[in-house]
């Protein structure tokens, strides 16, 4: 019979994959770099597979070692949730939690709000900023939990929310007939900037990107002085805005996917507490189950 896997030894390989360092790793499990160095030597040993590449101060995760890492963040997550299961103790902690700003006016007073009034034990400390800093938080080890807009594109995001993503302007306004057409929209790395342009380009709708922010507030502003056409999730729409579309010339965009994101030791207790509390206030796709989106399953 084979000898079962050591939890602790898959958490620290998870943390090093995490962040690519196996420093910044040993803070982040509460050990000494050279007992981290140990486990994975042990791990490796005991799989026959090398599991990083070390290249000088450059660490990559192999084949082999992506391989486990989907496996391994399921058992450190079913793992979490035997303890649970057979625990009595009260929920309490601290929780680093990233959201982007497009939600945060809107639904975080409410959403907040009521996790704090049913768990007063949980301090969530809030960062809001845009998708790609929170996922660039993730892998710096600030975060440990965030909810982002670009569900599919990252294997480990738990989607919990799809939603229209529209073109609005200003009620009675006219940049909408302005030509070409003025944009209000996120930086480069933004994935709903990009498909617009891409959706306006074949259209063959001439455009120039007149105002550029990583804040939903900045882009609402510019839409509502009729400065220029943002695009929004439908959550986020506000008075005196009016919704946009192909009567307009604007072709339809994708949807907006919502997902949250935990660090590899966030799972079980208080992570699982705001994370099914997100799911639920916020959440518009059913079963716990289907909402998960890890390479594992």
């Amino acid at each position: 019979m084979a000898t079962p896997l050591d939890l602790d030894q898959l958490q620290s390989f998870c943390a090093i994959a995490d962040c690519g360092s196996f420093t910044e790793a040993a803070k982040r499990v509460h050990k000494t770099q050279s007992a981290v160095s140990m486990q994975i030597k042990r791990l490796e040993e005991r799989l026959g597979q090398t599991l990083f590449l070390r290249e000088g101060r450059s660490i990559s995760v192999t084949p082999e070692g992506h391989e486990l890492y989907a496996r391994a963040r399921r058992m450190l997550r079913i793992n979490a949730e035997i303890v649970d299961l057979f625990s009595d103790d009260d929920l309490a902690g601290s929780i680093r939690f990233g959201v982007p700003d497009d939600y945060a006016e809107r639904l975080l007073p409410v959403i907040l709000s009521q996790f704090q009034r049913t768990h007063p034990k949980i301090a969530v400390d809030v960062k809001c900023m845009a998708s790609e800093e929170l996922l660039d938080g993730m892998r710096s080890g600030n975060f440990d939990l965030i909810v982002f807009t670009q569900g599919t594109l990252h294997e480990f995001g738990e989607l919990f929310r799809t939603e229209r993503i529209l073109w609005v302007g200003c009620k009675n306004g006219t940049a909408v007939t302005t030509d070409p057409l003025p944009l209000a929209v996120g930086p480069a790395s933004c994935c709903w900037s990009a498909d617009a342009k891409d959706a306006l380009n074949r259209a063959g709708r001439e455009y120039r990107v007149a105002y550029t922010s990583s804040n939903a507030t900045a882009i609402s502003s510019a839409v509502l002085s009729d400065l220029a056409v943002g695009i929004l999730p439908q959550s986020a729409l506000q008075q005196g805005m009016v919704v946009l579309g192909e009567k307009e010339g604007l072709p339809r965009m994708a949807d907006a996917q919502v997902a949250v994101m935990r660090a590899s030791h966030a799972y079980g207790g208080i992570y699982d507490a705001l994370a099914d509390h997100i799911r639920a206030s916020m959440g518009n796709i059913g079963g716990q189950e289907g909402q998960r989106r890890e390479a594992a399953e």
